[in-house]
């Protein structure tokens, strides 16, 4: 990969997060998974801007789910991992297991 095409570690969770979530993944229940797995506050903006930046890198892609059936349901972005994204996805976390290998946390 070019040194532009790494992943960084909120790219990581948002995309792990489209992994779980298969078809329901869209803006909140990606924020969601990410702050119940990873432990960690996510802004929704924060969520939206990087599946933009991950959109630009065409690593995800969206399509518009039917309306919600309550008064002035809107339709959902819904989002996947492409090709290239399960690509970049299985790369990223290749590298960190290996990178992960014998290491152990300092004893607190």
């Amino acid at each position: 990969m070019a040194k532009g095409e790494f992943l960084g570690e909120f790219e990581l969770y948002v995309m792990l997060a489209l992994a779980q979530l298969g078809p329901d993944a869209y803006g909140v229940t990606i924020r969601q998974e990410i702050e119940r797995r990873a432990g960690r506050a996510a802004a929704i903006g924060a969520v939206y801007a990087t599946l933009s930046r991950l959109e630009e890198k065409r690593l995800v892609r969206h399509a518009l789910a039917a309306p919600q059936p309550v008064q002035g349901g809107r339709a959902r972005k819904c989002f996947v991992l492409t090709p290239d994204g399960e690509a970049a996805l299985a790369h990223s976390t290749s590298m960190l297991a290996r990178m992960m290998r014998g290491w152990r946390p300092a004893p607190r």
